[in-house]
């Protein structure tokens, strides 16, 4: 059974109207998406600066299926993918992949996307930190919106499934020359524990 977390939105672009794009848990019926999906990924993977791991379709069609995925649908027409991954036993979780095709955005998908695999991360891993390794504004902004604060590479996982993660990047060599310290991405972290963290860091900026 499908599960919804955002509403339905009625967008526009130039003259065609976007209705009805639907976001939701995906399922293994989705999986017919992912050679779309995967196109999609590698072709914002080969921008210059844009690190996104590439993923096999193995892997992302198990994603569907243990419901740790989230897609977004235009009727049947792909629009919006990402996936969440755990590390550390489940210490560690991480929505990652997050996609847009190019004909939906500038209309808040990327968004919707986020939150709801935001969403759908905390339902099932309550207590778990949830962090992000991203080099986009865009993403960026978004974390800080859910409260993510940035943070050192150190206090992310130290779980070696994570780090292996990131070799389908384009800018891994950047990652293992500064011994993991530090790359192209920003790295960032929500803290069950500490919901508070970013407006603290917000206000302390504020106050320099």
């Amino acid at each position: 059974m499908q599960t919804t977390l955002m509403a339905k939105k009625v967008v526009k672009e130039d003259d065609i109207n976007i209705y009805d794009i639907d976001v939701m848990v995906a399922d293994a019926s989705h999986e017919v998406y992912v050679d779309t999906i995967l196109d999609t990924i590698e072709a914002a993977a080969s921008v210059r600066g844009t690190g996104i791991a590439k993923r096999t379709h193995d892997y992302v069609a198990q994603k569907m299926r243990e419901g740790k995925a989230i897609i977004a649908l235009h009727g049947e027409e792909f629009a919006g993918f990402t996936y969440i991954e755990s590390w550390g036993n489940k210490e560690y979780v991480a929505t990652s992949g997050l996609i847009v095709v190019d004909k939906f955005r500038r209309h808040g998908l990327a968004k919707r996307i986020k939150e709801a695999s935001f969403a759908l991360a905390r339902l099932r891993w309550p207590k778990a930190k949830m962090f992000s390794l991203t080099s986009g504004s865009a993403v960026m902004k978004m974390n800080t919106e859910l409260g993510y604060v940035p943070v050192t590479f150190a206090e992310l996982t130290d779980d070696e499934a994570f780090w292996r993660g990131c070799e389908g990047c384009v800018n891994h060599d950047v990652l293992m020359r500064t011994g993991r310290k530090y790359c192209i991405c920003t790295a960032m972290l929500f803290d069950p524990k500490d919901p508070h963290r970013a407006k603290r860091e917000q206000q302390k900026n504020k106050n320099k």
